[in-house]
């Protein structure tokens, strides 16, 4: 399993949001690169990047924040939050980021990820927000009518091959992982899915691998120092 430690960027710092609320923000890092050179001593190979701002407004404020990150790390980066045209796909993917994760235009503009998807294939991901069973959209400040699971189901069937699925009620809470819903997504689908929100022990690591879970995204466990990051990563492996 690949562990992709994340960076959610707010002008130009590392930040972290309290289940998704931007009023409740912890700034960790005002150099996010400095947090990113640390994943790569680490171990690490990938990286999970959010534009917070991007998320919220449909903009790209932090692109050059993430292909600094990209050209001096290295690290496989996937980046998320705002993208809703195929202009900002195009921008990402020809600055050198290597996937970019379509959120809410998954959901309120099909075409766009048909067409995302014909013209860029597996450098397309669909993250999928989950918040009592439904797909939330817009920086998780709208719940869609979509239900998760069935979803998922359209998402194969369109031919992604990456999602991210986020359980919210989860995301910074440092309480586990939704091991029943991965349990339940890994058995019905044979999509990539990369598990996100409350990833913060080793043993929820042990058991997320245990899964075949292609990936998991760690946030505030590395960030308050609850998880260490390079047994993390060996353990994943």
């Amino acid at each position: 399993m690949i562990l992709y430690p994340a960076i959610d960027l707010y002008e130009g710092k590392a930040v972290r949001l309290f289940k998704g609320d931007y009023n409740q923000m912890t700034v960790y890092n005002e150099n996010p690169l400095a947090v990113a050179q640390d994943f790569l001593c680490c171990g690490a190979t990938h990286i999970h990047i959010v534009d917070l701002q991007g998320a919220r407004d449909g903009t790209t404020p932090n692109l050059e924040t993430v292909q600094k990150i990209k050209q001096q790390t290295g690290l496989f980066c996937q980046v998320g939050g705002g993208i809703r045209t195929m202009e900002i796909v195009d921008r990402y993917l020809s600055a050198g980021i290597d996937r970019v994760i379509l959120g809410t235009a998954a959901v309120t503009d099909p075409d766009f990820l048909t067409a995302a998807l014909s013209k860029y294939g597996e450098k397309i991901a669909v993250g999928i927000d989950i918040k009592d069973g439904r797909v939330a959209i817009k920086g998780w400040t709208e719940t869609s009518n979509e239900d998760a699971l069935a979803f998922c189901g359209k998402m194969q069937a369109l031919g992604v091959k990456t999602v991210i699925c986020t359980d919210i009620s989860k995301d910074g809470a440092m309480q586990g992982t939704n091991h029943s819903l991965y349990k339940t997504l890994s058995e019905n689908f044979s999509l990539q899915i990369i598990a996100s929100g409350g990833v913060s022990s080793i043993e929820d690591i042990q058991r997320l691998t245990a899964q075949n879970l292609h990936g998991a995204i760690i946030g505030k466990a590395y960030y308050s120092g609850s998880l260490d990051l390079a047994q993390a990563i060996e353990v994943a492996k």
